[in-house]
């Protein structure tokens, strides 16, 4: 049976970033002047991932990797997309792009930019279709990072989502790659109390119960559990990107559509939740509630 390559998890820290030097060897540099730039240290962990990205289970150049801790939970996904750096740039680094993003996945039913892009309003809710006011909205804080003709970052959190859980974050940075390429790197992470715990514990003992993850956990098998979860949603979300760099067009929402569904079904073990036609539908009326909302505001 094919295995999917996680690399191994990281610790709630994070991960860090890479020296160009010693400091023991270059004791007059500044700490500031021995950080790598954030391109160079981008492009370095995917050369390091290099092995993996070639050959994997994924059938595209990605490695994933997971963290579980007492209270949060993080996902990343490195990857080469095949799109110039300049397309990637110029497509994620405004806020109305992330709504289109975002609204790919399953479970986001409204996204409305506001205060002049300063937030990007996310209503979550189940995975068919629903009136918006039975969904939570979580406020995600839009802050465009560095942007140059060699790196972009762009980060949304929130402090507060459903339940109990809190301190949301969706990080995302490119550089150019070789060929033409661009290299990404996509963090997915959230922490969550007693109220969450409870609520998710309930459902992976139930309808969540046959849920799997990406990571391989012995005897051909996957990982479930929390972890589990994260791993699928950052999964979903990377898609989303990619699928919205295929097909950024204000025309071309069918298309965008259609592959993130015919993506995420690579992948049916974890990511299948309901029929394309459903899902098509469903977003479909999502999207066009959407544009009736920013049309009356």
């Amino acid at each position: 049976m094919n295995t999917f390559f996680v690399t191994p998890g990281i610790r709630r820290a994070g991960l860090g970033m890479l020296l160009l030097a010693a400091s023991v060897l270059m004791p007059a540099m500044s700490y500031a002047q021995q950080q790598p730039a954030p391109a160079a240290a981008l492009r370095a962990k995917l050369q390091a991932l290099a092995p993996q990205l070639e050959r994997n289970a994924f059938r595209r150049p990605l490695a994933l990797e997971s963290s579980e801790a007492a209270d949060r939970l993080s996902g990343d996904v490195y990857a080469l997309v095949d799109h110039p750096f300049a397309r990637v740039s110029s497509a994620l680094r405004e806020p109305a792009a992330w709504c289109q993003v975002l609204m790919l996945h399953l479970n986001t039913k409204h996204c409305a930019v506001q205060g002049g892009g300063a937030t990007l309003a996310v209503a979550i809710g189940r995975k068919f279709d629903q009136p918006l006011s039975d969904a939570q909205t979580i406020a995600f804080a839009y802050t465009p990072g560095k942007a140059d003709a060699n790196y972009l970052n762009v980060r949304l959190s929130a402090d507060t989502g459903p339940l109990s859980t809190r301190d949301y974050s969706i990080v995302f940075e490119a550089a150019p790659a070789d060929g033409g390429k661009t290299a990404i790197h996509l963090r997915y992470a959230y922490a969550y109390g007693t109220a969450a715990r409870l609520a998710m514990k309930g459902y992976l003992a139930t309808l969540g119960s046959d849920k799997v993850g990406f990571t391989p956990a012995g005897q051909g098998g996957y990982i479930g559990g929390v972890r589990g979860v994260v791993e699928r949603n950052t999964m979903r979300y990377y898609l989303a990107i990619d699928s919205y760099l295929d097909a950024p067009g204000a025309g071309q929402l069918e298309q965008r559509l259609a592959a993130w569904f015919d993506a995420t079904e690579q992948y049916a073990k974890q990511l299948h939740e309901i029929e394309k036609s459903d899902y098509l539908t469903m977003k479909r009326h999502e999207f066009q509630r959407m544009q009736q909302q920013q049309a009356a505001s």
